[in-house]
């Protein structure tokens, strides 16, 4: 061997212990910071929120953005971006002790979610309004569509801008049926199952219909909350009901909005109504520093395989039922 093969195995040597021990400072610096560093902060944003409110009459300003689902575990290393479901629970809660509380406008951007989630948001805000007797305010952004638009249903108005999307009132549920593939590929799926109905990789026509009476389920009581909260008969609701979305006139036309308006706009008019300017809202400034300081730190984490099929599953959709708008 060469003096210039020497000096390149050498080299080549240096940088796989350098590369290495690189991975194992990233992974050991990654859960100290989760597991002590900074414990409060996950506290704030995992629901522990210590709510700061105004000592004088204000409107809270309750935002519903993104997809409607169950709140991750959140770190540092998390995103605290889009709809935080557990922390706008607790956040509604808390206001229903504030006497200082005058009403919610709730600020929905969102195509929608899951069906379990959409629910206890819509019962939490049912039980603020009979708990406090104030009143619930509903801005539409880009979306409101689905779940987006089952938890504004109960709102005494519902105002969208006039290029909001909405409407989409329906259920799904969807996954990929992979057989035709594994075929092709030479893979066999085997499962030992306790009853027929047990493995749905394969929906016979029986499954089919199992699987249809539940969003059928889920379909009349997204019909019962439009009627309820619109003053609509059931009749009404269903022939809107059909799963389209409606631009903000169609809406309006319709009987699902009561008005068209900036967002500006509209909070002059809530100010109006409810004799206060102030408007407060959870600040989540602090949540999106560290979640992007440490974001390149996480992406240079690799995935775990189980990492890899959870991922797979939810953007299969999992055999969950969903308020969510259909085309995206």
């Amino acid at each position: 061997m060469n003096r210039k093969q020497i000096i390149g195995l050498a080299v080549a040597v240096f940088l796989f212990i350098l590369t290495g021990t690189i991975s194992v400072f990233v992974n050991r610096t990654a859960e100290q910071i989760n597991q002590s560093a900074l414990d409060s902060i996950e506290q704030t944003l995992t629901g522990g929120v210590s709510f700061s409110t105004p000592l004088s009459d204000y409107v809270a300003v309750v935002r519903v953005e993104g997809t409607i689902q169950q709140q991750g575990a959140a770190s540092l290393l998390t995103s605290a971006g889009g709809y935080q479901h557990s922390t706008t629970m607790d956040y509604i809660d808390r206001l229903m002790e504030d006497g200082f509380n005058t009403g919610i406008l709730l600020y929905v951007d969102s195509p929608g979610g899951t069906i379990y989630e959409s629910e206890e948001l819509y019962r939490k805000l049912v039980e603020y309004k009979e708990e406090t007797g104030r009143p619930v305010w509903t801005y539409m952004a880009h979306y409101a569509a689905s779940g987006g638009y089952y938890v504004s249903a109960p709102s005494d108005r519902i105002y969208a801008n006039p290029n909001t999307t909405t409407g989409s009132i329906g259920v799904i549920m969807a996954g990929y049926d992979l057989s035709g593939l594994y075929e092709k590929l030479g893979i066999r799926y085997v499962s030992i199952t306790s009853g027929s109905n047990k493995d749905s990789s394969t929906l016979s026509d029986e499954q089919v219909a199992i699987y249809q009476s539940q969003v059928d389920e889920a379909y009349d009581r997204f019909v019962e909350i439009v009627a309820d909260g619109r003053n609509m008969s059931d009749e009404q609701v269903r022939e809107l009901a059909d799963g389209r979305t409606y631009t903000a006139r169609q809406a309006l036309e319709n009987g699902l909005i009561d008005e068209i308006g900036l967002y500006d706009d509209v909070r002059e008019q809530i100010a109006s109504e409810a004799g206060t300017d102030i408007f407060y809202e959870l600040d989540a400034g602090v949540a999106t520093m560290f979640s992007s300081l440490f974001g390149s730190i996480r992406e240079l984490i690799p995935k775990s395989e189980s990492q890899i099929l959870q991922e797979l599953a939810e953007e299969t959709q999992g055999g969950l039922q969903y308020y969510v708008q259909g085309l995206q």
